[in-house]
């Protein structure tokens, strides 16, 4: 099976998810940053963070590059210190490409400022562990 795990991270908390279910995939997570190529995979999994109620626009952009004929599923999971928990804005660009988005997501608290101070945590890492297991069965 061919998996891949992508993220953008201003905080280091999707990369921290991010890491911790490569790990368990046995796979490297990939930082958009560095332009990754996207080809022949089965599942992909976008880690990525909600920014004052919006998804970050450097992975939109980055998932607007995706050949949608090139990835058979794909997974969202994100952290938020604000209200917004659901990627909407990352399911409809993928949808418009042709990729069909699970209807699960992971979401878990981030942290902004003060709030949600040291999220996510050892069990929103467990808790990210595990919603990749159950949806790769």
């Amino acid at each position: 099976m061919n998996i891949s795990v992508i993220y953008y991270s201003k905080l280091g908390h999707s990369k921290k998810i991010a890491q911790a279910i490569a790990d368990e995939l046995g796979v490297k997570a990939q930082d958009i940053r560095d332009n990754p190529e996207i080809k022949d995979i089965e599942s992909l999994y976008v880690v990525s963070g909600i920014y004052g109620g919006k998804s970050a626009p450097d992975m939109l952009e980055f998932l607007k590059t995706l050949d949608g004929q090139q990835i058979k599923q794909a997974y969202l999971l994100t952290s938020s210190g604000g209200k917004t928990t659901r990627a909407a804005e990352l399911r409809a660009v993928l949808t418009k490409l042709g990729i069909p988005v699970a209807e699960e997501e992971f979401t878990c608290q981030g942290a902004i400022f003060l709030f949600g101070m040291g999220h996510p945590n050892k069990a929103d890492i467990q808790n990210a562990i595990q919603f990749v297991q159950s949806v790769s069965q």
